[in-house]
């Protein structure tokens, strides 16, 4: 009997779990604002339960994204015959964009969250690094040799640029619609990576 009864609320435990999970998957596949409130209505439990489940609402929205953005070479598959790195960053800058503006209400509460409580930013997904590393992989090595801190600061500059804070910059503070952000977070992408290939004599 108390093996029945501890493997029922075992099972009731992980019921809730998985309700509040799709909860957050449906949440973030709107688009709209991500909140623990909305999250635990929408699952049908007490917020006060959501949080015995998961500690923060950075470490949910963590959880649920898991597997939600595809691998880098996946992502740049349409440029991936392209040794262009202007070309590839470009497509990359793109892509990261216009899939954080489908799910724009929980990358918006992941900065928001991370930015008052900096102790939590690991659990933010570090999607824009490893795109940024394969748009990069046709001249690495060969930048490396060349001029090794030009690289790395390329790479800094890029992860301003590729990303979701420059986004909402670009529509928030500055007025743009979401296609003319994406255009001007692209183009300022692709002038600093061809900038630095020049200044490291890797391209003419």
């Amino acid at each position: 009997m108390t093996t029945q009864a501890g493997t029922g609320r075992s099972n009731q435990k992980q019921r809730t779990r998985t309700a509040i999970m799709t909860a957050a998957r449906d949440l973030i596949g709107s688009g709209r604002e991500v909140t623990m409130p909305e999250i635990a209505r929408r699952s049908l439990v007490s917020e006060a339960t959501a949080y015995r489940y998961f500690p923060d609402l950075p470490s949910l929205i963590s959880e649920a994204l898991a597997g939600a953005w595809p691998e880098p070479a996946e992502a740049l598959r349409p440029v991936a015959d392209s040794v262009d790195p202007v070309e590839r960053v470009a497509h990359a800058c793109e892509f990261l964009l216009r899939g954080t503006l489908a799910r724009q209400g929980a990358v918006r509460a992941m900065i928001a969250a991370t930015i008052t409580r900096p102790e939590t930013a690991a659990a933010r997904p570090g999607i824009r690094f490893g795109l940024i590393d394969h748009a990069l992989a046709p001249v690495r090595e060969a930048f490396a040799a060349a001029d090794p801190e030009g690289l790395a600061q390329l790479e800094r500059d890029l992860a301003v640029t590729v990303s979701a804070e420059a986004l909402f910059c670009l529509t928030d503070l500055c007025g743009l619609a979401p296609d003319e952000a994406i255009a001007s977070a692209v183009r300022t992408a692709s002038t600093l990576t061809a900038a630095a290939l020049r200044t490291a004599a890797l391209r003419p």
